[in-house]
């Protein structure tokens, strides 16, 4: 067989593979992984709270501080943080990025963030929001043609601060938990009309959830593997507190610790 035979047979059986004659693995844009960013936040006592996200941006390791910054998500959109609760999220970013390390997150938010409390509406002030954006360290590695998925706990209530003069500022506490290792706990606390509040501790950060005034159910979401002390605290008084000691939870699992039966003052 001539030569040229023998291109035109390779390009052909190219072709017959779905692949351009002369491209190889290493240009197929197939070969970067995928960042999704979630977004969850932990109850408050507002009838919500406005979150206006211009962009999402991470930082890849060992770039310049200023110029290392990739844009992931640059649609602005806004969030209703309460809506973000009991298991319920929203996607802020889902974007292809190139196998390596990062080091950060930011996300730049726009005007239009606002508090509703007692049905009154307050607009938030956020500090650097709008220019250098809120920075949060949380280094990862993106592998080629894997998802590193990871949910940003917006703590609402330690978020807003009211200043002497009645202006609202948002100085946002997030914490970032890479959903590979993260699990749930659920439960029911009786009787729901005590109001209570679930609360522990992971890695220094607070997590908590109410329990629902109506059933008594809870969600406790993005907890990292390990063991923890959930406590348990009625809003009427009539009630005491009480605390679960030693709730395992597994990555990618649900711990149900069933029903919490609280005692009545009037038993202490």
């Amino acid at each position: 067989m001539r030569t040229w035979q023998v291109l035109l047979a390779l390009a052909a059986a190219a072709l017959l593979a779905g692949l351009p004659a002369g491209c190889s693995d290493s240009t197929d844009p197939a070969g970067d992984g995928r960042l999704v960013v979630n977004l969850i936040d932990a109850p408050a006592a507002y009838d919500s709270v406005i979150v206006a996200v211009e962009r999402v941006e991470v930082h890849r390791d060992g770039e310049d501080s200023n110029s290392g910054w990739l844009v992931v998500h640059d649609t602005p959109a806004s969030f209703d943080l309460l809506q973000l609760v009991d298991g319920a999220s929203a996607v802020l970013a889902d974007h292809a990025l190139a196998p390596g390390r990062y080091t950060q997150l930011r996300l730049i938010l726009g005007d239009g963030s606002y508090v509703v409390e007692a049905g009154e509406r307050h607009d938030l002030r956020v500090p650097s929001g709008l220019q250098t954006g809120i920075k949060l360290n949380h280094p990862f590695d993106i592998e080629p043609q894997q998802i590193y998925e990871i949910t940003l706990d917006f703590d609402a209530a330690r978020s807003i601060h009211v200043t002497g003069n009645g202006q609202h500022v948002l100085r946002p506490t997030i914490r970032c938990v890479w959903n590979a290792i993260a699990g749930a706990v659920t439960g029911t606390v009786l009787p729901a009309a005590a109001k209570s509040t679930v609360w522990t501790v992971a890695g220094g950060d607070t997590v908590s959830a109410f329990a629902d005034s109506l059933t008594g159910d809870f969600r406790l979401s993005m907890l990292p593997a390990g063991s923890y002390d959930l406590r348990v605290e009625p809003l009427e008084t009539a009630w005491l507190d009480t605390m679960l000691a030693g709730v395992v939870v597994l990555a990618q699992q649900t711990t149900d610790v069933d029903t919490v039966q609280l005692r009545a003052q009037s038993l202490r």
